[in-house]
């Protein structure tokens, strides 16, 4: 990947490890800096300005307003500099500022960005989409297995022994980066509710609510 490619927001959010309303909230409030952004095909930041993101908030409980933003300027004109650097080439490169009394290192946040783009890369590359199969809808590639079911189970609170049991060709590193696949590419609107159980479930238990009564 690119360390200029731009990401949906929605990607953003996964390599810079915050919520989607965090990184709409860096974009409208103008902390990340203009030329890291795009509006083309909707909201769109470029890759390696997620460690700002993910700086700006992991900083928050050490470091004032002012303190955060000043590392984003210092930022800015380096990771331009270096945008034709490939990821690994990034990572090595310094990044500690020091001001006054102040040094911040942006070290640690350049590596694990470095790391979730390269999750981000191999759960696109894990997926695979045709109308040959199951009409289109995105499966883990040499399967049937609709990725978002994998990464629903993940979501739910099941255990990897239960998901690796439910799905047995996959194992703990295709799971997780199913999960970092819906993430990055949540479905839109409501789940339909499903009208009967999957082949194989069984009921662990039936808890009817009675219903409400009509107030007089």
């Amino acid at each position: 990947m690119a360390a200029t490619e731009m990401l949906k927001a929605t990607e953003a959010a996964v390599v810079a490890r915050v919520a989607l309303r965090d990184v709409n909230r860096v974009i409208d409030e103008g902390i990340l800096p203009a030329a890291f952004l795009s509006a083309e095909n909707g909201r769109r930041v470029w890759a390696t300005a997620c460690t700002l993101i993910s700086f700006y908030y992991e900083s928050a409980g050490q470091l004032t307003s002012e303190e955060r933003l000043n590392m984003i300027r210092w930022a800015e004109p380096r990771l331009s500099k270096w945008k034709t650097l490939t990821l690994a080439s990034l990572a090595k490169k310094d990044w500690t500022m020091r001001h006054d009394f102040l040094t911040i290192d942006l070290a640690p946040f350049v590596e694990r960005t470095v790391e979730s783009l390269s999750n981000l890369e191999a759960a696109r590359a894990l997926v695979s989409s045709s109308p040959d199969v199951l009409g289109g809808t995105p499966v883990i590639k040499g399967t049937r297995v609709p990725v978002y079911d994998v990464a629903a189970s993940v979501a739910a609170g099941h255990s990897l022994d239960e998901i690796l049991e439910a799905y047995p060709a996959f194992d703990e590193r295709r799971v997780g980066l199913a999960k970092v696949y819906a993430d990055a590419n949540p479905l839109r609107g409501r789940p339909k509710p499903a009208s009967e159980l999957p082949t194989g479930a069984t009921i662990v238990t039936d808890r009817r609510v009675p219903p409400r009564r009509k107030a007089v």
